[in-house]
């Protein structure tokens, strides 16, 4: 939409606005004679305009074509699709501090023992309030500044004590972290552990076609027995249950201020060979009051906030690439389009916030790789013509063949580790 709005307001021609690649699934003609077109592989698109150098171009039409217009002009049209995909996540992220998302505190439940964290000897029960300078109210904020340290020496953290309000500051001696998304968060591997309100033996949600639907046990029954012995904490529970995979086991559970008796058979972990599995959720305390907080702005705070939210995770997007060419991030770590939509469906069935948080997420990284100076990619087009605006005469046809040709191998080689990794998670 960035390439073609520009192309259309500087008065060149486009002929076709396409998404997705492959074989057309619908297309319309407008009175501007520009094709609109959907296509079967939804991974991307592109807008096709009037360009002497591939079309044959009349008289009457030199003055509505691409490459005769001027560099600034060229640069603007290549330039608009990654600023729109940056004005996109100011926007998603605007309606998010308009609608308001509830938030928690990033409260220290507890340490690891040995762990980083514990060597730091970081208070437990403070506020993390600010990672090297910067503010974080939640625990989102907490997790993108500690990924931005991947393969620093040390990280600082401010502490605060969320009775006295007295604050501290704690070094992190951060060399020997070793980060792996697919196995732990950036909090757990540094052996921080979030606040959470006790979780209580009264079960929050029973699945479908589970041994304890079947068995007949309902949400806001309390567990106070098992095979005659009673239990106080969901830790025994879970003991208990993942010990007796296809036995029945005697369930006494209070419900509507009397006790019940069940016989529930358990079944087998669809997960985890060999654990008995029931197929409950437990209800969990409720969340102190002080510990929670709604981050909803009016119209000029929910801009600010956007914008501010923004900046942050466009920087960061520009750190992660810098630390994925340095090393400290494995490309391992790189997502493609089967973990984007996994993520889409995840963030969605929270809610429309997170979704909108997920898009903008997404967005900014498109945009700050679509920027990166590799032929084919905007960033590439850029380029040239900045080196154009330069040397004044374009940079040579062969030397632009050569360069897109690498860019297009280095860009499909990305996709396929990508693709790949997507595949490896599955």
């Amino acid at each position: 939409m960035g390439h073609f709005y520009v192309a259309r307001r500087l008065g060149i021609k486009v002929l076709r606005f396409n998404i997705g690649f492959g074989k057309s699934l619908w297309k319309t003609t407008d009175k501007h004679g520009t094709e609109f077109a959907l296509s079967a592989i939804p991974l991307g698109g592109y807008v096709r305009m009037l360009d002497s150098r591939v079309d044959d171009v009349t008289e009457q039409e030199r003055a509505v074509e691409f490459h005769a217009r001027p560099v600034p002009q060229k640069m603007a049209v290549f330039a608009a699709g990654p600023l729109v995909n940056l004005l996109f996540a100011v926007l998603a992220m605007f309606f998010v501090y308009l609608i308001g998302v509830e938030s928690v505190k990033p409260i220290i439940g507890d340490v690891t023992p040995n762990s980083i964290a514990a060597q730091s000897r970081i208070p437990i029960g403070s506020e993390i309030i600010r990672v090297d300078g910067k503010e974080t109210r939640d625990w989102e904020a907490v997790n993108f500044e500690l990924v931005s340290h991947i393969g620093d020496d040390s990280m600082e953290i401010e502490v605060q004590d969320p009775t006295s309000f007295a604050t501290s500051k704690v070094i992190l001696d951060i060399r020997q972290w070793h980060f792996d998304p697919d196995k732990a968060s950036p909090l757990s591997s540094l052996g921080l552990i979030p606040f959470r309100p006790p979780i209580t033996t009264q079960i929050g949600l029973v699945a479908d076609n589970s041994p304890a639907s079947r068995a007949g046990l309902l949400k806001n029954d309390k567990i106070v027995q098992l095979d005659g012995t009673p239990v106080e904490k969901w830790e025994q529970i879970v003991e208990y249950i993942s010990a007796r995979p296809d036995k029945t086991v005697g369930i006494m559970v209070e419900r509507e201020g009397r006790n019940v008796p069940v016989m529930a058979g358990i079944g087998v972990h669809p997960d985890r060979e060999g654990q008995g599995y029931l197929g409950v959720i437990p209800q969990s305390e409720p969340w102190p009051e002080q510990y929670r907080f709604n981050q909803q702005y009016g119209f000029f705070g929910a801009i600010g906030q956007a914008i501010q939210k923004t900046w942050r995770l466009i920087t960061l997007s520009i750190e992660m690439i810098g630390k994925l060419l340095t090393g400290d991030v494995s490309v391992k770590n790189l997502s493609g389009p089967i973990s984007i939509a996994q993520g889409a469906g995840a963030s969605a069935g929270f809610g429309v916030v997170y979704f909108l948080s997920f898009l903008a997420l997404i967005s900014v990284n498109l945009g700050i790789i679509n920027l990166l100076p590799l032929p084919v990619l905007d960033g590439g087009h850029l380029l040239y013509y900045f080196i154009e605006l330069l040397r004044g005469k374009p940079v040579p046809d062969h030397i632009q063949e050569i360069g897109f040709r690498i860019g297009g191998a280095v860009i499909m080689l990305l996709m396929a580790v990508a693709i790949f990794n997507d595949i490896a998670r599955l």
